[in-house]
């Protein structure tokens, strides 16, 4: 995926999780935490391709974390591979970060 793809990609990840934080009960504080810590956002283009990927997969978990804790079972293997993913991305001032 080319980095323009993928922020893009990070770009609709980040409506759908407002999308999401308005429809359900709980507003995601806890399930985005991880996302917010990296403090990337799809409109800062000049971050590398592995930033943006990371915080793709940082925020595709925490979506899957929101809707399985609302009544959306099943998503708790894919939320589990998703944080595998995002593992593999992160240097080690990253899993510092994430220790915390």
């Amino acid at each position: 995926m080319q980095k323009d793809e993928l922020i893009q990609l990070h770009t609709f990840l980040l409506q759908l999780k407002t999308h999401l934080e308005d429809m359900v009960e709980n507003d995601g504080i806890d399930e985005f935490m991880p996302y917010e810590k990296l403090d990337i956002t799809p409109y800062q283009v000049y971050k590398s391709k592995r930033e943006h990927k990371l915080a793709v997969f940082s925020l595709s978990k925490g979506i899957a974390d929101l809707l399985s804790n609302n009544d959306c079972p099943g998503l708790e293997k894919i939320s589990g591979r998703l944080d595998q993913m995002s593992e593999r991305f992160m240097t080690s001032k990253e899993k510092k970060l994430f220790q915390l």
